[in-house]
């Protein structure tokens, strides 16, 4: 990073809310140079036990506090700016991207429902992060009401729609607590709206309205649809809705309050929101058809242009300019990857090699196969292909002889056998993967990446930057400062990639086509009906949590 820059030039600042942190970046206008950051933690991080006040919540929630959002303003962007040296009056614009779906009610000018006092201890007036999967059984609902009226747009997200996705999350609100329901004036995408308290301006932009708000061919589901859910849902469209803008699009002007917040100058341009995964195809030089970004954090995001409209089965959704302008923008995704290997090695490793460093170092001098297991990558859900939330994880194999470096490996590699089946999907379904980008902070673990060139036998090229996000952001800040024309030109100017950092070794690629064929049988037998034992301990695991906490309840009453 460069103290100080040279006179005359200009930057932008591309902020990046993360899962459990926000992440702000300064980056020179003319190459894409990063010349500052700063990170900032959020106070609640993931709310899924109980509210701040201390009320429980039922399985499978994930909130959080808006008011971690703006510090992140506060505190990680004059942050960024003072460790980059620059002069913030040179600053032209500013960008966000968020985890996506992130979504919240609020009122009409804005305000969170959760920071109306009387609605604080109601859990559904706050802010529902993207790894909330309470609501599949409304996911259920919508699918196979969908599928019963031939809904046209059902094709588009792979035939199903996920639980963690505004229509899902909106029905439960409505159907678990209807006043909170009626009060929300807005239901609005955390991107659009941390650009609503930078800008003072209401937007939606086209990604996050396209792959999670059911927006296609410039509509939402229909009024009758929404009604056959539930008389009462008929008005979620209206919450929805909103002025509409491209990445990249100027959503308006950093507000004096936004400025005294930020140390921005006020004026300054606001980007359109975008998500985290979608806005990193810009900073890996990924917006080329058929160029698929994997972006590798607690979960993955898979994400890819193409030239024309396609349906495939299990993904995320296409979107006519969700990536960018011009071409067809594909989503799919993991709901758990870092997650997995972290939950190992807290929860389950030994004293000894509970770490990343030593289970890897271990792990890596196996010959592939060596450890006998296989695992499915359930472990927070699925996401693509399966669509299910209420799956779970599996390891088969283990024996007395299994040690924890064993199950870490068996974890890594499902990881990547899952990578596999999505990108087979893409080709099946004739969508081109010609190379993959890998960006993220998992881009460090040379073994992981090593696995997943093997196992999808293909070279890995991995972004030249650690902030892939925060500088796509940037990278979109530029646009809508209109220091260039489009996504594509900035991208070039300002983006960065290593290619074919690593390559899949052949023996190694065809021993693993062997273990992929068993992760296949394993998938479809527990993913596609074979048994369904994994819901119904699902099922049991929530009737006994809810049974507890209302036990629990009742005592904190008669004590009172």
């Amino acid at each position: 990073m460069n103290p100080v820059d040279g006179a005359g030039e200009r930057y932008v600042v591309g902020v990046d809310f993360g899962t459990l942190s926000g992440r702000a970046l300064v980056v020179r206008v003319g190459d894409g140079a990063e010349l500052g950051t700063a990170v900032h933690e959020y106070g609640d991080g993931v709310i899924s036990a109980a509210l701040p006040g201390g009320r429980p919540l039922p399985p499978d929630w994930a909130l959080q506090n808006p008011e971690d959002y703006r510090d992140v303003l506060r505190y990680a962007v004059p942050a960024a700016v003072s460790a980059a040296g620059v002069d913030p009056t040179a600053i032209v614009g500013i960008g966000i991207d968020f985890t996506a779906c992130t979504v919240l009610p609020t009122f009409a000018d804005g305000t969170p429902l959760c920071e109306a006092p009387e609605l604080r201890d109601r859990p559904h007036s706050w802010v529902k992060l993207w790894k909330h999967h309470a609501a599949q059984p409304h996911a259920d609902r919508i699918n196979a009401l969908a599928h019963d009226r031939a809904e046209p747009w059902i094709g588009r997200y792979g035939g199903k729609i996920s639980a963690e996705w505004q229509f899902a999350k909106g029905l439960q609100i409505l159907e678990e607590d209807p006043e909170v329901y009626h009060r929300a004036e807005r239901f609005i995408e955390a991107a659009d709206w941390i650009v609503w308290q930078l800008s003072g301006t209401e937007t939606r932009n086209v990604c996050t309205a396209g792959y999670k708000g059911i927006l296609q061919d410039g509509q939402h589901p229909s009024q009758s649809f929404l009604t056959a859910l539930n008389p009462d849902f008929g008005d979620f469209v209206a919450k929805l809705d909103g002025p509409l803008l491209p990445l990249g699009g100027r959503a308006g002007t950093l507000t004096a309050h936004a400025a005294a917040w930020t140390g921005l100058p006020e004026g300054i341009a606001v980007a359109a929101g975008n998500v985290d995964a979608h806005v990193t195809a810009a900073s890996a030089q990924a917006v080329e058809p058929g160029r698929l970004v994997a972006i590798m954090g607690t979960s993955t995001c898979h994400v890819v242009n193409s030239t024309h409209l396609a349906e495939v089965a299990g993904m995320c959704g296409v979107v006519d300019g969700g990536i960018s302008a011009g071409a067809w923008g594909y989503e799919a995704g993991q709901s758990g990857v870092g997650d997995i290997f972290g939950w190992f090695v807290e929860h389950a490793a030994p004293a000894g090699v509970a770490s990343h460093e030593r289970l890897t170092e271990l792990a890596a001098s196996q010959p592939v196969g060596a450890h006998g297991l296989i695992a499915l990558d359930w472990w927070n859900g699925n996401r693509s292909l399966l669509v299910n939330h209420d799956l779970s994880g599996m390891i088969v194999g283990m024996t007395l002889a299994t040690r924890p470096q064993d199950v870490y490996r068996a974890l890594l590699e499902s990881t990547a056998y899952g990578t596999r089946m999505i990108i087979e999907a893409f080709v099946e379904a004739g969508v081109a993967v010609n190379d993959l980008v890998i960006a993220g902070g998992l881009t460090s673990n040379e073994l992981l990446m090593q696995i997943y060139a093997d196992v999808t036998n293909r070279p890995l090229n991995i972004i030249a930057s650690a902030q892939g996000p925060a500088l796509g952001s940037a990278i979109h800040a530029a646009v809508a400062a209109g220091e260039y024309p489009s996504i594509h030109e900035a991208s070039q100017a300002m983006g960065r990639v290593h290619e074919a950092v690593y390559r899949p070794d052949p023996d190694r690629a065809r021993a693993y086509d062997a273990l992929y064929a068993e992760y296949r049988s394993l998938h479809d037998h527990f993913g596609r009906g074979g048994n369904d034992v994994m819901l119904r301990l699902r099922a049991i695991r929530n009737a006994a949590i809810e049974a507890g906490a209302t036990t629990h309840e009742t005592a904190l009453e008669v004590v009172a």
